[in-house]
């Protein structure tokens, strides 16, 4: 199979046709939101590999439930106060008149996820839960080009020894197909190559878009970067969107998905742990019809894996440090004497 892949014109998600990305944040309690909103309803499909993870609205994306499409994905911080970002998006999408159709009013359908982000040096003392706010402000604020970095659902999140953040990237495949991804890093594991700043996921990037260091040649296979002399950093998640504008039923999104778990695996060391709520959604806006079906949807997976692991190194790659920070941030290795 060729992996001759051409990045996409803004190398973000939203070129994927159909989609746009809003972030909102509080930097008082250090957390914040991201929504991918569709122009239209999109097909959805979802897969979890962590072992702590934090959901809402997820058993519908199964191929056996009766919706097929929804309105919008929300990521948060927050861990389960998170959750009720999608409560802000829910709210203000009804009034937009969107949703599954009842017999009352249509009801938006907002699948969401949750990274735990709880300890990360800002102000968690409030009396009324943010995340419903957050979620409205994310939601109003939608657009094809966002930042990267310490934003959105990313502001507060941290990796074993980094700051994290929220990161994305995209490709346009030989048959016209984009295939992209937004994540949000917050991991038990490392991006990096034991302590150097070299990014596991060096083997797929695409134009220095997280610094053209290559993969560390000097690095010792035996330190992988945490002991038993040294705990891990417990209480994190790794949570995502792969998207395309092909044409998927559920049972091929959620292949997808499986598949573009890789990423994770190629670009957080170790990742998927009983601590992490490691899981992707996949997203079709459909618009190009699959010639081969099944080879087809292998090179979505394929395409989809690379781009989540380009993600993860842009996320650590664009944060930016703030007041009351716990890890430095990926910059600060070209200020280490």
């Amino acid at each position: 199979m060729n992996d001759v892949f051409k990045r996409g014109p803004k190398n973000l998600i939203t070129d994927v046709s159909g989609l746009l990305v809003g972030n909102a944040q509080n930097q008082i309690i250090k957390s914040g939101v991201s929504v991918l909103y569709g122009i239209n309803p999109f097909l959805a499909g979802i897969n979890v590999m962590g072992g702590a993870p934090g959901t809402r609205e997820t058993d519908l994306l199964s191929p056996d439930k009766i919706v097929q499409m929804v309105d919008a994905i929300v990521l948060s911080g927050g861990s389960a106060f998170g959750l009720d970002a999608a409560s802000g998006v829910t709210d203000e999408l009804k009034n937009k008149g969107r949703g599954f159709p009842t017999s009352a009013f249509p009801v938006p359908i907002v699948p969401s996820a949750i990274l735990y982000d709880l300890n990360n040096g800002g102000d968690k003392n409030w009396t009324i839960n943010p995340y419903r706010k957050l979620g409205t402000h994310a939601l109003n604020s939608v657009s094809k080009d966002f930042k990267l970095g310490s934003i959105g659902a990313g502001l507060g999140a941290n990796t074993l020894n980094l700051k994290g953040g929220l990161g994305s990237s995209s490709v346009i495949l030989e048959n016209g197909i984009t295939v992209g991804a937004l994540v949000a890093v917050s991991s038990v594991g490392s991006t990096v190559m034991g302590q150097s700043p070299h990014f596991w996921a060096a083997p797929f990037e695409l134009g220095g878009e997280f610094g053209n260091l290559g993969s560390f040649k000097n690095y010792d296979s035996q330190q992988s970067g945490w002991t038993r002399e040294k705990p891990l950093k417990k209480e994190s998640t790794t949570i995502g969107i792969v998207a395309t504008d092909a044409i998927l039923d559920k049972s091929q999104a959620t292949r997808i998905a499986i598949a573009a778990q890789d990423g994770i695996a190629r670009a957080i060391f170790p990742s998927h742990t009983p601590f992490d709520g490691d899981l992707l959604f996949s997203v079709s806006t459909g618009k190009f019809r699959l010639e081969d079906s099944t080879f087809d949807t292998l090179k979505i997976g394929h395409a989809g894996a690379q781009c989540v692991a380009r993600a993860i190194a842009r996320a650590i790659y664009n944060a930016t440090p703030s007041d009351s920070d716990i890890l430095p941030c990926w910059s600060n290795f070209n200020k280490r004497p």
